[in-house]
């Protein structure tokens, strides 16, 4: 069982961390999101795409990812992927976020959900823009 009220560690027993230096809060149990399927945005060696962004997905993200060629929409359960819908939160690349932000199509981000990690790739003050109140 995941514990969705205390911060991620990896697998080393340390603690993750966010974008805005907190500990790292979970992004989705429904659909249960991240790389490693645990609810959260942690990344690790084997994840080529950084799957760090803990976004809320919207109609017109989910449309943009699909012309980018990255289809979120249709269930795929021989992965056991359920397909998204607008509302739904999940871990996205953060190269995708960033891509669908200079397209101006960008999803809200949950910064406390979002991993550090995600700095090496988008600034904190484009996150911030596109932030979702804390719940």
């Amino acid at each position: 069982m995941i514990a969705f009220d205390r911060p991620a560690t990896s697998g080393r027993g340390l603690e993750e961390r966010n974008v805005l230096g907190g500990p790292l809060a979970a992004c989705s149990r429904e659909p249960l999101t991240g790389f490693f399927r645990d609810g959260c945005c942690r990344t690790g060696a084997d994840d080529a795409g950084m799957h760090t962004v803990c976004a809320v997905m919207t109609k017109d993200f989910l449309e943009f990812t699909v012309q980018a060629g990255n289809d979120l929409v249709t269930p795929r359960p021989e992965w056991g992927f359920p397909g998204l819908v607008a509302g739904d939160r999940w871990c996205l690349c953060a190269a995708r976020w960033r891509e669908a932000a200079e397209a101006g199509r960008a999803p809200p981000v949950v910064l406390e959900a979002t991993h550090e990690k995600t700095l090496a790739v988008v600034p904190l003050e484009l996150l911030q823009r596109h932030a979702v109140p804390p719940r």
